[in-house]
């Protein structure tokens, strides 16, 4: 099955699992309106990225970041997609090898509720 070239209605959506849960699905929260597939899947790369260098302690070893990530972490998946979503178990071990930069972590960039806190004053500049 191929991805569509269109975001479904609403826009891509992000499931946000609390890995730390004990309930069934451990979803924390559903982050709808991406515009593209790409966004879709760099925010969640962003998102786990982020969530694992939370869970890094100084001197740990690449298995000691991946047991507290299991443990107290976030990680993140298409809603409703198939082979073409980002899967975190691709990247997971390296995530844990190598300590992310500032920008490969910004997942607040791409985020689509970010502009839901946008106040529109009468002069059209937005306030935050």
């Amino acid at each position: 099955m191929t991805a569509s070239l269109f975001a479904p209605e609403g826009g891509w959506r992000v499931r946000i699992l609390d890995l730390s849960a004990d309930s069934a699905d451990n979803v924390l929260e559903i982050v709808s309106g991406f515009p593209t597939l790409m966004q879709a899947n760099a925010f969640a790369r962003r998102y786990v990225r982020d969530s694992v260098e939370r869970c890094r302690l100084p001197g740990a070893t690449p298995n000691e970041v991946l047991e507290a990530w299991f443990a107290f972490g976030e990680d993140a998946e298409l809603v409703d997609e198939d082979e073409q979503g980002w899967r975190s178990a691709n990247e997971l071990h390296d995530f844990a090898a190598r300590p992310g930069e500032e920008e490969e972590r910004d997942w607040r960039a791409l985020d689509p509720r970010r502009h839901d806190s946008v106040d529109m004053s009468e002069d059209g500049a937005g306030e935050s």
